[in-house]
């Protein structure tokens, strides 16, 4: 039986392990981790299997309100995906998010991350935005949740 561990982490974990999801084709440097996370409150989360890396999760205030959380980046690792770690690391957010007095969590994803749009909409998430593009594919649709 697989031991899971969801603990705080560092942006140097969070741009190694990015750099091993086939998903993210250009992902972000370390600088542009610390100019969003650090002008902010925010969060990062790390999951562990056994004590190996298997998924991330990042969010910041972005708007800087106090109200409104956002869910920058996170993934799971392939060989780690369809055991429930990203859920886990979505409720250790809700939690936290909760605990700070958020009222609601928000992102983004692609209609290209088909994954990322059913776990959204499984998680309780609504729709409350499109931004069209002419390649359909990278059109962007926002989600929010209230806590």
């Amino acid at each position: 039986m697989m031991s899971t561990l969801v603990r705080p982490g560092s942006i140097e974990e969070v741009v190694a392990m990015q750099e091993l999801i086939p998903e993210f084709e250009q992902p972000y440097s370390k600088a542009e981790y610390a100019h969003r996370l650090n002008a902010s409150e925010h969060l990062i989360l790390i999951a562990e299997v056994d004590g190996e890396l298997a998924g991330f999760k990042v969010g910041y205030d972005r708007f800087l309100d106090g109200r409104v959380f956002y869910g920058w980046m996170g993934a799971v690792l392939p060989e780690f995906r369809e055991k429930g770690i990203a859920k886990l690391l979505l409720k250790k957010m809700e939690v936290w998010c909760k605990l700070k007095g958020y009222q609601v969590l928000k992102f983004k994803t692609m209609n290209q991350h088909r994954n990322m749009l059913r776990f959204a909409v499984n998680n309780d998430f609504d729709i409350v935005g499109f931004e069209p593009d002419s390649n359909r594919r990278l059109s962007k649709i926002y989600f929010e949740k209230k806590l």
